[in-house]
């Protein structure tokens, strides 16, 4: 990722963040996981210019609503299982930069319980409108 990027990102935009969200997911590719929920904690970035979502009368329909973000991610988990972190950061990555205000999109997640020796394992990825196909 050029950092070029994320200068320009980082001077036009302001980054809203959810961070640690832990929420039970059926999700696995392997037989031990299907038909039972593990721990899910999912880390999300958006980035919105400036330009469009700076308050002028301190009003929450003047920005973006971090509530959305929450939605996104429950009404995808309540489809039901997903075999891979892939497919789930993927589907909700273009959920989230299809909101009119979002320009681009850094969304991770991670199982926390695969594996005792570490803290998990997991899948990020950064898409932003008109870079990604």
């Amino acid at each position: 990722m050029s950092e070029r990027i994320f200068d320009t990102l980082a001077v036009e935009c302001r980054r809203l963040f959810l961070r640690d969200h832990v929420v039970p997911v059926q999700i696995g590719a392997h037989d031990f996981e299907k038909g039972v929920s593990q721990r899910l904690v999912f880390n999300v970035e958006l980035f919105v210019p400036y330009a469009s979502t700076t308050p002028k009368a301190d009003k929450l329909a003047e920005v973006v609503d971090y509530d959305f973000v929450r939605e996104i991610i429950a009404a995808r988990i309540a489809q039901g299982h997903v075999e891979l972190q892939e497919t789930l950061c993927d589907d909700l990555a273009a959920q989230l930069l299809a909101h009119p205000q979002v320009r681009a999109v850094r969304l991770s997640t991670q199982k926390p319980d695969v594996y005792p020796d570490c803290a998990g394992v997991g899948v990020e990825v950064f898409r932003m409108k008109g870079a990604n196909a």
